[in-house]
């Protein structure tokens, strides 16, 4: 069973970047799409970024395209998100999650319940 530990949350200025590390145990990593979600005070989890099992597809959702960037390194068992322009509206908790022998798009669509695994999600703060 893959586990997850997320690392580089913290507070950033309006229009600053951040990076975010999901480093998994396991010897199975490879076979799960990755993925990053996140939630707002009193919001619902929301989908943000997905990427496929072999790094070559990626997903995102249409609030974060074009400023964050997924990434994964298979050998180094690690997912990241690369979070730049980040606005007030960006601040959530941010959770890695994997979904066993999925795609990344389909990971923007399914039921969380259905997600396998989740991270502890670290805390992002955007001030204006």
């Amino acid at each position: 069973q893959v586990q997850l530990v997320e690392s580089g949350g913290g507070l950033v200025q309006a229009g600053g970047s951040l990076r975010l590390s999901c480093a998994a145990s396991g010897h199975t990593f490879g076979n799960y799409a990755m993925g990053w979600f996140r939630q707002a005070p009193g919001k619902e989890r929301e989908f943000v970024a997905a990427i496929s099992l072999s790094g070559l597809s990626t997903y995102y959702a249409d609030s974060v395209k074009g400023r964050f960037t997924i990434g994964r390194d298979n050998a180094k068992n690690t997912v990241t998100l690369q979070m730049d322009s980040l606005s007030p509206e960006d601040t959530a908790v941010y959770y890695c999650a994997g979904a066993r022998s999925r795609t990344a798009q389909l990971m923007a669509f399914m039921s969380h319940s259905d997600i396998d695994i989740w991270g502890q999600g670290p805390q992002v703060t955007v001030s204006s």
